[in-house]
């Protein structure tokens, strides 16, 4: 039984595996391949570049709300069965309520690009979106933003529940409390995407970021369907350090680019290093956002410490703490002991 188990999630491991893999060939093909030319720096290779990128986002924020609907719609009786229903409309209503976020945002940008120069906007928006990648990446915040979230909708999920037992909280709210649950459970990551797509809207087009959205939506579909139809147990976890990784690369190659965005601003200075120059191609600044001046490897390097200083000191924290709770335990049993 149990090597059914583990065959059958080793298969859905390697079938999203699949998946991710025939669409970002889906993309990369035209680009890498065009004219019988392997040039990095052929034109719409940034922009095949920016979908995966953007895939990539909107799959992972689209994982995340899978599992924060499916901790809210676990554990739910048969007498409170019904109330799938309110947190299905309730994701519904967090969908649309991001796609309104969008066109506010859109027309909001479209409106400042006539007072403001299209450089400076474009270094602003790229600001917020290395901002998002921050926040998600950064594993201080994940306790509190991402594993807290989690818990909070599963208590908020129990005392409704609790409540309708209880007969102390009407039938109306009760299916009113789940819906909203289920549209803080999608609205909070759609938010963070359209903050996060912005720079690549003023920079790409919107065509390049509906081929991203739609890479991601189709993964997100994919996990989505194995979780609530056919009631499969993914490797969430292997999923998430997957595309942890990968957005820890998009990370490094936004704050470089945003980097350079802000150099030509004239928001920060540039200080060439022409001796590094003649190591570094220059499709390493196409493809990577790696640049010889001072500013921009330093602000690299300064993204990849606080990601990765952030994670071992988190460890070494969570170590420390069951260390100490093994030492409480066992000074305790031995005073009992005693």
């Amino acid at each position: 039984m149990k090597a059914g188990i583990k065959s059958r999630k080793w298969f859905l491991s390697g079938l999203l595996s699949a998946c991710c893999f025939a669409a970002a060939a889906f993309f990369a093909w035209p680009s890498v391949f065009a004219a019988s030319s392997i040039d990095p720096l052929a034109p719409g290779k940034s922009a095949s570049a920016a979908v995966l990128d953007i895939g990539v986002l909107v799959f992972r924020e689209g994982l995340e709300c899978v599992l924060v609907l499916a901790a809210v719609t676990s554990g739910i009786e048969s007498r409170h069965a019904s109330s799938r229903k309110p947190v299905a409309f309730g994701a519904l209503a967090g969908i649309s309520a991001a796609l309104l976020t969008w066109t506010v945002a859109v027309r909001f940008l479209d409106d400042l690009s006539q007072s403001v120069s299209a450089l400076a906007l474009q270094a602003a928006t790229g600001l917020v979106a290395v901002v998002v990648l921050l926040v998600v990446m950064n594993w201080f915040f994940h306790k509190l933003y991402w594993t807290g979230w989690i818990s909070l909708h599963t208590k908020r999920k129990r005392a409704l529940m609790s409540d309708a037992d209880g007969k102390s909280v009407s039938r109306l709210n009760f299916l009113r409390g789940m819906a909203l649950l289920g549209f803080t459970s999608v609205y909070r990551e759609g938010f963070e995407v359209v903050l996060f797509l912005q720079s690549y809207r003023l920079r790409l087009g919107g065509a390049t970021v509906l081929e991203g959205v739609c890479v991601g939506l189709f993964l997100t579909a994919f996990v989505a369907i194995f979780t609530f139809v056919a009631h499969q147990r993914m490797p969430y976890r292997r999923m998430l350090v997957f595309t942890g990784v990968l957005l820890g690369i998009v990370l490094i190659v936004m704050v470089g680019e945003q980097a350079q965005e802000m150099q030509l601003a004239h928001w920060i200075p540039v200080t060439n290093l022409p001796e590094l120059a003649r190591f570094i191609p220059s499709w390493m600044g196409l493809w990577f956002s790696v640049f010889p001046t001072v500013e921009t490897l330093l602000a690299q390097a300064g993204a990849a410490f606080l990601v990765l200083g952030s994670y071992f000191a988190v460890n070494r924290r969570s170590a420390a703490a069951d260390t100490s709770q093994q030492v409480a335990q066992f000074g305790f049993g031995r005073s009992r002991t005693i």
